[in-house]
């Protein structure tokens, strides 16, 4: 380490272990010496969750992980008097302030609001990790950025909550304008109806033929929107679930014109869709004669963490579309509470097994004896399992040493639109 990696190393403070509070005589010092001072406040008030439910260890790690995530985005661009602190005591703050001088314009109207965009990007990407193992979710965590020139007439503790208030506001403010940015996105690709379906193949284990193909929904290519995860998230916060499953659901339908003979579509479905007019009797069948479909060909996938929510909202949704000739899949078996109630209670056509459960099979005598006696069960309910997340023909082997009929997963393919002229809408 270098002289000037040796004072930079001495004057920024251990990631956690000052607070401003604690810090404000070497504030005061650095801010008078530079003349003004900017901000950027990172608000991880989300990792309070962690300290409620596991305790302050667990939040200290992931605090340490947030902080370790700004440090390295910032690099050796942080100067040798500026610092990364954490916020006032009782808030889930990390704060990093640049002394610089009064006319440096160029940092302050430009280094800076950058610098809000590679945190944040950062911490999008990294959000899991930060948060691992303790939150299933991301972390988000909105920045606010502001600066201030000093006034020597007023205290400097008085500045720094008034520079803490500021950049606080800053990040509210930036929050709802990257609210309504991203709800003005989905509106866009709603009305202009940008989904696309990509289709992954189920396969029967023993013969490794395509028994069916399960339609994944993908907002514009190179989009912020492009992933399902995001667009959903999206469409929960605004309020806008409805029409975008009905969206995807039409894509998935349109998408699935020439699929293969003899071969299923698994499109996932909202239990409101039999809300949807599109979605009921006669109007459905015209869809599905368009696009050369039939009901038998159609398996409805519902999440369990959704249907677990309330059983007689699915057994009316299964009645409905059974009648109608469709069958029906429990998704994501194993990761809701209560997995066996659903599976028990709904008797599906099909489960799917989360690929929680599936990876690494062949080498876990413990998954083999849950997927064993849930297959034991199926039998019972004359329902067929397929497990997902399929990656190595190891896996594959042990599923068939099981009994279980179908796999899906990227062993046998990434997801791929069934049609070219619709690879982009």
């Amino acid at each position: 380490m270098d002289s000037s990696e040796d004072a930079r190393e001495a004057l920024l403070p251990e990631p956690g272990s000052a607070s401003i509070s604690e810090a404000i005589p070497a504030i005061a010092d650095r801010f008078a010496t530079s003349g003004s001072v900017g901000m950027m406040l990172v608000d991880a008030g989300a990792l309070g969750r962690i300290e409620e439910l596991y305790g302050r260890q667990a939040w200290a790690q992931a605090f340490e992980r947030l902080t370790r995530t700004l440090e390295h985005v910032m690099g050796n661009r942080l100067g040798p008097r500026d610092m990364l602190l954490s916020g006032e005591v009782g808030r889930d703050e990390v704060a990093v302030l640049f002394f610089r001088e009064p006319h440096d314009a160029a940092f302050f109207q430009q280094e800076l609001p950058a610098f809000r965009i590679e945190v944040r990007e950062a911490i999008e990407k990294r959000g899991r990790q930060i948060a691992h193992p303790y939150l299933r979710e991301a972390l988000r965590a909105p920045i606010g950025i502001t600066m201030a020139f000093c006034n020597p007439t007023i205290g400097t503790g008085t500045q720094v909550l008034r520079l803490l208030e500021a950049a606080r506001g800053d990040s509210e403010l930036y929050s709802r304008l990257e609210a309504r940015r991203k709800r003005e996105s989905l509106v866009d690709i709603l009305l202009r109806r940008r989904i696309r379906s990509v289709y992954e193949p189920i396969v029967e284990v023993k013969s490794r033929t395509v028994f069916g193909y399960e339609a994944l929904a993908r907002g514009p290519r190179d989009h912020a929107l492009h992933s399902p995860v995001a667009l959903f998230q999206i469409a929960e916060e605004e309020g806008l679930l409805y029409p975008l499953d009905c969206l995807c659901r039409r894509s998935g339908l349109v998408g699935a014109k020439g699929l293969p003979e003899g071969t299923a579509l698994f499109l996932n479905v909202r239990p409101t869709a039999i809300h949807d007019p599109d979605f009921r009797s006669a109007a459905l069948r015209k869809t599905l004669e368009v696009c050369g479909l039939a009901p038998h060909d159609v398996v409805l996938e519902i999440s369990e963490q959704e249907s677990i929510e309330n059983f007689e909202i699915f057994r009316e949704i299964r009645d409905y579309y059974r009648k109608l000739g469709f069958r029906i899949a429990l998704d994501d078996t194993g990761v809701g509470y209560a997995s066996l109630e659903a599976v028990v209670e709904l008797a599906p056509d099909f489960i799917k097994v989360d690929r929680a459960f599936v990876r690494g099979v062949d080498e876990d005598p413990s998954r083999q004896e849950l997927l064993h006696a849930l297959q034991k069960v199926a039998n019972q309910l004359g329902s067929e399992i397929i497990a997902e997340g399929l990656d190595t023909l190891e896996e594959l082997a042990t599923l068939g040493n099981l009994g279980i009929r179908y796999g899906q997963g990227w062993l046998f393919g990434h997801p791929n639109p069934l049609r070219s002229d619709l690879d982009e809408p």
